[in-house]
């Protein structure tokens, strides 16, 4: 089993969308892949009540993988909070044996799992107990990292910032994914060369606006999985 965990320089800069493209590449080249996400939030409810995991809906229905959603995350929350919020709110708060004990389930039954957090890389999990971050549970999965960044203004200052705190707590990035990516924007082309200058962190692949596959060799993408 190989595995990669997929993080963000923020909400909302596509880490899920991502994340689907990855798997469907692993998928297409019949590699066994599976996704895992320790807590997700701002589900909704099916017509039982039932909070359905839309994220890992996402990811499924994109890249055609039959795990079973119930396989996927092992935090599902209603509010579309911070877990650590949404947990105080709603209770079940994320502790780090579950999501372990999770994710060894999926572990010996897929040969590439890919792990997406939630949020930023600073992204809280659990405030009320114990102190729980997104990065203590890329350090429990011993995981490298994938860093997804939205291509267009300020990602220079996100990427860099972003680069600089994983680094300091010793969180490998294999990589980055430039996301909304217009080829030929001068700014957009700019803002990968000077991120890439500065973090020394090559380039995997950049991802234009309602792309349906990730450009990249599948050699390269499943190099980066440890």
């Amino acid at each position: 089993m190989k595995k990669i965990f997929v993080t963000g320089t923020g909400t909302d800069v596509g880490k899920t969308y991502v994340t689907a493209l990855i798997i469907k590449k692993l998928n297409q080249e019949n590699l066994n892949p599976a996704y895992f996400k320790a807590a997700m939030s701002g589900n909704e409810r099916d017509s039982s009540g039932k909070l359905i995991p839309g994220d890992a809906t996402h990811v499924k229905k994109i890249s055609g993988i039959r795990q079973p959603l119930e396989e996927m995350c092992p935090y599902v929350y209603e509010n579309a909070l911070s877990p650590h919020l949404a947990s105080r709110l709603e209770g079940n708060p994320v502790k780090l044996k579950v999501v372990k004990e999770n994710f060894e389930k999926i572990a010996g039954k897929y040969d590439f799992i890919t792990i997406e957090g939630s949020g930023g890389i600073v992204c809280p999990l659990n405030f009320d107990g114990e102190e729980i971050y997104l990065s203590d549970v890329i350090k429990l999965l011993e995981c490298d990292c994938i860093l997804v960044a939205d291509a267009g203004l300020g990602t220079i200052n996100n990427v860099v910032l972003t680069a600089e705190y994983m680094k300091s707590r010793n969180l490998k990035i294999r990589g980055m994914i430039f996301n909304n990516y217009i080829p030929g924007n001068v700014m957009h082309e700019d803002n990968i060369k000077m991120c890439q200058h500065l973090t020394k962190i090559p380039v995997l692949a950049k991802v234009q606006k309602n792309s349906h596959e990730l450009e990249i060799d599948i050699s390269q993408l499943t190099a980066i999985y440890s």
